[in-house]
């Protein structure tokens, strides 16, 4: 590739990135920065908060800041407001996860970040399930379901990438993936 349109395209993707959330807000925005090379997308609807969001979260492998504060902020302890950082790797894990089940439909989120505060007191009160040293408290993982995709698929795809812990909850009807040592119970 001659010198010239690499950094031609270098350049776009730059100026694409910065337009990425107002880009992202708009479907025509969005589906156009979609298509660019590497361009790395996620949506997430959470159960408990009524949030929706749907943006591209890297483009040319570069994570792109203000998507993910956007996520941090909507994946946020849900019981007290707090706001955690959320592992990148979690949203790369996802969107390999989407990319398995062959679909772009937006994650439920159950629970995503938790404060230690939050954690001792779902510790305290629910028989089970919740670990004293949680991954939620490090944003490193998520508590998902997606409509349209049987659970056990979910649970499936999620076991088929290797890439760390999945949890099944058929009850409370969610599946539990995180960045920590592969596992799974």
């Amino acid at each position: 590739m001659p010198k010239h349109a690499h950094d031609t395209r270098r350049g776009f993707l730059r100026h694409a990135s910065r337009l990425m959330l107002a880009g992202a807000s708009l479907p025509l925005g969005r589906n156009a920065l979609a298509a660019l090379p590497d361009a790395r997308t996620l949506a997430f609807d959470h159960t408990h908060t009524g949030e929706r969001i749907a943006l591209i979260y890297a483009v040319d492998g570069r994570y792109v800041p203000d998507a993910l504060d956007a996520f941090n902020h909507l994946l946020r302890d849900h019981y007290s407001g707090e706001v955690g950082m959320i592992d990148p790797q979690l949203f790369d894990l996802l969107f390999r996860l989407q990319r398995q089940l062959g679909c772009t439909d937006a994650f439920q989120v159950i629970s995503g970040y938790r404060c230690p505060a939050t954690n001792a007191m779902l510790q305290a009160t629910r028989s089970g399930g919740v670990a004293r040293r949680s991954l939620h408290m490090d944003g490193r993982a998520i508590d998902i379901r997606m409509a349209g995709v049987p659970l056990t698929g979910l649970r499936d795809a999620a076991l088929s990438l290797g890439l760390g812990g999945v949890g099944f909850y058929p009850r409370e009807q969610f599946v539990h993936v995180d960045t920590g040592r592969v596992r799974s119970w």
